[in-house]
């Protein structure tokens, strides 16, 4: 695996690489790397013949009260994990080489930026999409992997892809759970013993909300079940339960629905997501769930 850091030899290193015919697959990634992040990386070798795993701490995607220097970190372990699945490239660029100190230029979530997580973090999906922006660029991959964990990210960065014309298929990931239920997540790692407990009213919400449309048919019905399941869970501090188009993050539209819950455990943030089809086979909403899910 080669370890690089710096513009220049990563364009050296890839450019070789495209003269012998190989193709390019981008996992993105802030490092802190668990099961989750490895499936990506398994998925790359299935889409391309060389992969790239960037790890960088994004703080453009950090809100001034967030967690951007206590985000965990162990660079060291990192790059073991990606030895053990033959990543071939790890790129570590350093905050100046991705964001010199006279740069200007954003680039801007648009409307989908601003609802649910975007209205949470103000600011977040723009730094999402500026860094996305840079390592496409950077990498010039034709496959990125992301994970479904972070659905909103994904419909973000679909539009990005298609309003942007970037040469790239993005490919969604399924969520990596624990055992118990528990979204993989970087973040686990602040919880203490009894939090992670806490922890699981996320995913129960999910079932419940999923039980819920699948018996009744009624959004509105679900998003009650998921919200009360959350608001009666001891340590856990509701931000949104909500059921929602997977593609346009508005009300759900015929028969494609995305449960998507998000509540602060303790001091740590934690979202979780669920696709529900209750649709019929061949359906035409059936089919513009496999695509959101697919990307």
């Amino acid at each position: 695996m080669r370890i690089v850091r710096t513009e220049g030899e990563l364009r050296e290193v890839l450019d070789f690489e495209r003269r012998a015919g190989r193709t390019i697959g981008l996992v993105p990634t802030m490092g802190a790397l668990h099961e989750g992040h490895l499936s990506l990386v398994r998925l790359a070798h299935e889409s391309a013949d060389v992969v790239v795993v960037s790890v960088f701490v994004n703080p453009l995607q950090f809100g001034e009260s967030e967690d951007y220097e206590h985000y965990p970190r162990d660079t060291e372990g990192d790059l073991e994990l990606l030895e053990g699945e033959r990543a071939d490239v790890a790129f570590l660029p350093s905050v100046d080489a991705m964001y010199p100190a006279d740069a200007t230029v954003v680039v801007t979530a648009g409307p989908l930026g601003e609802v649910f997580e975007g209205a949470a973090r103000p600011g977040h999906f723009d730094g999402v999409c500026t860094v996305v922006t840079k390592l496409f660029h950077l990498v010039e991959p034709d496959t990125a992997i992301f994970g479904q964990k972070d659905a909103q990210q994904v419909a973000v960065l679909s539009h990005l892809v298609k309003d942007l014309n970037f040469r790239v298929r993005l490919i969604v990931a399924p969520i990596v759970r624990e055992g118990d239920g528990l979204a993989m997540s970087s973040r686990n790692a602040y919880l203490t013993i009894e939090q992670r407990e806490q922890a699981l009213a996320l995913s129960r919400s999910l079932q419940l909300g999923r039980a819920e449309l699948e018996r009744s048919n009624d959004a509105s019905a679900c998003e009650r079940a998921m919200r009360e399941h959350l608001a009666a869970a001891t340590g856990v501090a509701v931000s949104y339960a909500a059921a929602v188009d997977p593609v346009t993050f508005g009300p759900p539209r015929g028969d494609g629905v995305l449960l998507i819950v998000a509540a602060r455990v303790g001091t740590t943030r934690l979202i979780d997501n669920e696709l529900v089809a209750r649709a019929e086979p061949g359906t035409r909403n059936q089919e513009r769930m496999r695509h959101a899910a697919r990307g």
